[in-house]
């Protein structure tokens, strides 16, 4: 049975959200924005339409997110009353205390990604370190961690580019995830990924260690303008499809992009490479590799905003791409994040892709480095 000092917090932190999130505010925000949606010749410019629909989509958010923790608070409130009167069950005053703290804590760590990237869509790029075998076979697992973490929160997924590796595994995939704060919660997942288990590809059976990267990126639209210096560019095309007989496509429709990429701050020059095999049709995976590359652009821009902040703030923790961030045991039915501390025994959920909680640690200790 809850107590009265839990039913207290919930209701202070209730409180607490509508004015930090400032509700009253957003609610008249939001009538403004959806009359402007009513105006004629609304549509007749598509892209800023889009733009203005995702705003007024975005405030709403908001608001029935509060709307849901309010309820939920209140519901528990008139349970607690109801089992005062002998009305209702203590396990149904517990339940609905369960309840309104989920949609708490889902509002406040929503509350948590304010970052200037952290509304878009993602780009989320698996690649396989050393290893052979099983170094790859560890690059699908990690595939199919995030994809069904994807399902589960209700994100569109698309793969982008996919190299399967000859034996077991893949090399490198990148998949496209689309949906609400799809980078604000995957940004914490850039880095290196550590597998320690006892590998069905070693026939002595020894405990081996693997690797595999993952990269992170916001997926620009049309609407943020990324400078793309297209002399820079250099195209060519491959066959793409499966390992062999039919699958094989006969024409050329996967795309490779290389841009010369020279950093404005430092000088200092590299060549970025970009493939695109998501469909059958060339022209379309130039669009999409385009995409990817204008992505790309604008993370090293946020990444050097980030690093500026870092210098001025000296105090903080720097956030380390493509440093080892995470442990996955599977003898000792452990996986820890070394960056946050956090860690579960629940390895098999873990790779179903329940990631919840360490998307919410890595929140709560870096919120403030991402704004």
């Amino acid at each position: 049975m809850i107590t009265a000092d839990q039913l207290k917090d919930i209701k202070e932190r209730t409180a607490a959200l509508k004015q930090y999130l400032a509700i009253d505010e957003k609610i008249i925000q939001v009538e403004e924005e959806q009359l402007r949606t009513q105006a004629p010749g609304f549509w007749d410019n598509a892209k800023e339409a889009e733009a203005q629909m995702k705003k007024v989509k975005a405030l709403q958010g908001w608001i029935d997110g509060y709307k849901e923790v309010h309820s939920r608070t209140e519901e528990t409130e008139m349970a607690m009353e109801l089992f005062r009167e002998e009305m209702v069950e203590e396990s149904e005053v517990d339940d609905a205390y369960t309840r309104a703290l989920a949609a708490i804590e889902e509002l406040e760590l929503k509350n948590m990604l304010r970052g200037e990237a952290d509304d878009m869509d993602c780009v989320l790029k698996i690649n396989s370190g050393a290893g052979g075998t099983e170094a790859q076979d560890w690059a699908s697992m990690l595939m199919r961690m995030y994809m069904r973490w994807a399902e589960a929160n209700g994100y569109k997924i698309a793969v982008a580019n996919l190299q399967e590796a000859e034996d077991a595994g893949i090399k490198t995939v990148t998949l496209e995830l689309k949906g609400p704060y799809a980078y604000g919660y995957l940004k914490g997942e850039n880095g290196v990924h550590r597998l320690v288990r006892v590998s069905p590809y070693n026939a002595q059976g020894k405990r081996m260690t693997s690797f595999s990267s993952v990269f992170v990126t916001p997926l620009v639209d049309d609407s943020i303008e990324v400078v793309i210096e297209p002399a820079r560019i250099s195209w060519d095309t491959f066959r793409s499809g499966g390992a062999g007989g039919q699958n094989v496509n006969k024409v050329e429709s996967g795309v490779r992009l290389r841009y010369q990429y020279k950093d404005p701050y430092t000088g200092a020059e590299e060549e970025i490479l970009i493939e695109n095999t998501e469909t059958r049709d060339q022209p379309k995976n130039k669009e999409n590799a385009m995409r990817q590359l204008r992505s790309i652009l604008y993370n090293k821009e946020m990444q050097h905003r980030m690093e500026e902040q870092s210098k001025v703030e000296a105090g903080k923790k720097k956030i380390e791409w493509g440093s080892q961030i995470r442990s996955y045991v599977f003898d000792d039915r452990r996986v820890k994040d070394h960056r946050t501390n956090f860690q579960t025994s629940d390895v098999g959920g873990v790779m179903d892709g329940k990631i919840d909680g360490f998307i919410k640690a890595y929140l709560m200790e870096f919120a403030e480095e991402g704004e």
